[in-house]
């Protein structure tokens, strides 16, 4: 009897000390990634999938699927069945694709929960450091004294770097020329050879511009300033247009299948890494800012973008081909 009382003793132990993932799941939890490999995405992804790792107490595996701006990798997602695979999401196939595409192969809104809230990764607008513009407002300024011949990069049609950019112009009242490229770096290309004059693209892409000082950025689309852009104001602050804080969020989903109990320690694994020093410091790096929050608060920032995503298509009858 003592010996039973002993064994069972070892055994509760033992399930004390299984971390909780591998309590409720015994598959290797899956990080599909919408780009591919080299992105700051993908680092935020393989940064995390490394740390969840002695947490969760299951090898964490990435998984890069690019393709059709996240299409391809929120749909296999949003259909897997094995209870351990979630997305690496940002608004491209969550919360923009839904009001370009006439037909998508998942639902985002029921298909696709939200886990945590994990960065931000802020536009900006910038021109090459020989540019006439000082300010966002001699842009504007400009562009109502010009219209449709004051240009600005995006990285392609339809993404979220074409979006900020109408959403500028819509705020302000012009019409600037939307020129999309195939990424952001022939988008830099021709900024800094003066072929456009002026880009909306994310501060990783402009930030090593910006240190070899050959650009300048004009302004931020986020709450505060932020380091290493300068002296680069928030464009709210620039203009004293509302709606010019636009978080380009990255957050982790999953399957509306997956079980509540997994999304619940899985979320609360992600907010522990998210809340660690090291992690601040990692995503500067890369360009982002860290943002931490649970399903409630990635739930929010997913409705807020859908919403602003759907008036700026709406009202620049903006349509992809």
């Amino acid at each position: 009897m003592k010996l039973f009382l002993k064994h069972l003793v070892l055994c509760f132990a033992a399930v004390a000390a299984t971390p909780l993932w591998a309590q409720h799941n015994d598959k290797p939890l899956r990080i599909v990634v919408p780009f591919a490999t080299g992105g700051a995405q993908d680092v935020i992804a393989r940064y995390l999938g490394a740390k969840l790792t002695d947490r969760l107490g299951q090898p964490v595996i990435i998984d890069n699927k690019a393709g059709a701006g996240g299409i391809v990798a929120a749909d296999a997602v949003a259909k897997a069945t094995d209870g351990a695979t979630v997305l690496l999401a940002t608004g491209g196939a969550v919360t923009i694709a839904p009001h370009l595409q006439a037909r998508l192969p998942y639902d985002p809104a029921h298909e696709l929960v939200p886990v945590a809230l994990v960065a931000d990764t802020p536009m900006t607008l910038s021109v090459r450091t020989e540019s006439p513009y000082r300010t966002v407002a001699d842009v504007l300024r400009d562009a109502k004294a010009r219209p449709g011949q004051v240009t600005y990069a995006s990285t392609g049609n339809g993404t979220v770097s074409h979006l900020t950019g109408a959403l500028l112009a819509q705020a302000g009242g012009v019409d600037l020329l939307h020129v999309p490229y195939r990424g952001a770096a022939p988008a830099m290309t021709d900024l800094l050879g003066g072929q456009v004059a002026t880009i909306v693209t994310s501060v990783a892409s402009i930030e090593p511009m910006v240190a070899s000082g050959k650009a300048r950025v004009l302004g931020t689309f986020s709450r505060v300033s932020l380091p290493g852009m300068g002296s680069a104001p928030t464009i709210g602050e620039a203009t004293g247009l509302p709606g010019m804080e636009v978080p380009v969020w990255v957050g982790v989903m999953a399957p509306a299948r997956m079980p509540a109990a997994s999304i619940e320690k899985l979320s609360a694994a992600l907010m522990e890494v998210c809340n660690l020093p090291e992690t601040k410091q990692r995503f500067a790096q890369l360009g982002a800012v860290n943002t931490c929050g649970g399903p409630a608060a990635l739930g929010k920032v997913v409705t807020e973008d859908s919403q602003r995503w759907a008036r700026v298509i709406k009202q620049g009858g903006i349509k992809v081909e």
